[in-house]
């Protein structure tokens, strides 16, 4: 009675028929590319960027804090974009450097991460200027930071990239302590109290700084926006800042405000990520920053921003990628995001499995073949060998001696494991071997 034959998968029979694999190890290869397949459907599963991104803007009502909210407009439907307001760009850069503050991204200014450890952070690119807004109670005009000696200054909150510029500037203008006194304000404070004179000067930016105190004391009787008359000087002494011209009528035009042109320095502003970020979603925000930031303003041109300019913190490949070649293919013709990232995961994960698998599987069965061949063909040298020697007159000793190495090549050609595609080939040599083993056995051969 026939023994049944244990039934395998469909793949385990095919190596096995195909290539002559023994079961066991055509089952480990079947295994193999099983779990060559798996993991590549776990990285399309795990590589998916997240639902939500959580980015650290400024105070309520800072130029930060309205970018925040134009991002979060602009990602609705694609990302969740959670915003967390804070003191401004140092704060900003602390919570991106501390790894368990959830933060992944944030705007920081600027010349802010001279002398910080800066491992792990990558930068999207420069996404606006932020000009220093410098206003004083005084009758005249002043022309140098160093007249500000000996007076009460508000130089930003704790955490600001305000108060970081600020102190800065003032020390490099002999300016570090008393007489000065220095006061750590908001602006929303530090503007009653300039107006109310308690406070001889306020330095405010957008990152701390609602639009509205800045329209206020721009109109403001006794108050004054101070020019930087040593624009140039200050530029080139710190590469970070940059020449601004604000002309006369650019907040008001009907009122005249300012009246006169201002000259203003100030910094860049980067959107900085943690590394890591996951590069679907730095293309999406590098394309809401095009929207948010993208228009025209009082200082700056329709699609100066953002850019790809690297200050103290390097940009990121993705970044680098997107601002020279744009949105991928694939994510501008496929409306939705997510099935554009499936897609787009899912060929990363496919293509180089098919380069790889491919090529290896059209050369494997031609390179099995040839040692399949190469095993066949050793065993026709020695029967060939055996049958020249049949030609002649052989001793009795002799004959016994051919047909006992016969019946060992025999032997090992009966342990041979040959796949059932080479089954006419094996034939041939049983054949060829019992032809050789008829000459020997011919008495006329003697």
């Amino acid at each position: 009675m026939d023994t049944p034959e244990k039934k395998r998968l469909r793949i385990v029979t095919t190596l096995v028929e195909t290539f002559g694999l023994s079961p066991a190890v055509a089952s480990v290869v079947a295994l193999g590319l099983f779990a060559i397949c798996a993991a590549a459907v776990v990285w399309v599963i795990q590589s998916a960027p997240p639902g939500t991104l959580v980015l650290t803007s400024g105070p309520a009502g800072s130029s930060f804090h309205r970018w925040a909210t134009a991002y979060q407009k602009a990602l609705a439907g694609d990302v969740t974009l959670e915003i967390r307001v804070s003191s401004g760009s140092m704060d900003n850069l602390q919570r991106l450097q501390a790894a368990d503050s959830g933060v992944d991204i944030g705007f920081v200014q600027g010349g802010m991460a001279k002398e910080e450890n800066l491992s792990g952070l990558m930068s999207l690119g420069t996404i606006a200027y932020q000009p220093l807004w410098i206003f004083y109670r005084r009758a005249t005009a002043i022309t140098r930071l160093a007249e500000l000696e000996g007076q009460r200054i508000a130089v930003g909150p704790a955490g600001s990239g305000t108060r970081a510029l600020a102190l800065r500037l003032l020390q490099a203008n002999g300016i570090t302590g008393a007489p000065t006194t220095f006061v750590d304000l908001d602006a929303e404070t530090a503007a009653p109290a300039l107006l109310e004179g308690r406070l001889d000067a306020v330095f405010l930016m957008g990152d701390s700084a609602p639009m509205q105190t800045l329209r206020s004391l721009m109109r403001a009787p006794n108050v004054q926006l101070f020019d930087f008359k040593q624009a140039d000087a200050y530029v080139r002494r710190h590469a970070f800042l940059n020449k601004f011209e604000l002309p006369q009528g650019t907040l008001d035009l009907g009122k005249n405000v300012p009246d006169h042109d201002v000259t203003l320095v100030g910094p860049t502003v980067e959107l900085v990520a943690r590394e890591g970020l996951n590069s679907a979603l730095s293309d999406l925000l590098l394309k809401a920053a095009k929207e948010v930031h993208g228009r025209s303003g009082f200082l700056q041109k329709r699609g100066e921003f953002p850019a790809p300019s690297e200050h103290e913190i390097p940009l990121s490949e993705d970044a680098q990628r997107y601002y020279k070649s744009g949105e991928g293919f694939i994510y501008r013709t496929v409306p939705s995001f997510w099935l554009a990232s499936l897609i787009t995961r899912t060929l990363v994960a496919i293509v180089p499995l098919a380069l790889i698998l491919i090529p290896a599987i059209r050369l494997l069965p031609v390179g099995y073949r040839m040692s399949v061949q190469l095993r066949l063909y050793r065993y026709y040298r020695p029967l060939l060998r055996i049958e020249r020697e049949t030609f002649a007159p052989l001793s009795p000793e002799r004959r016994n001696e051919l047909l006992t190495r016969l019946d060992e090549i025999e032997q090992s050609i009966n342990r041979l494991k040959v796949p059932a595609s080479f089954a006419d080939r094996f034939y041939w040599l049983r054949g060829y071997l019992a032809f050789v083993r008829q000459r020997l056995q011919t008495p006329s051969n003697d």
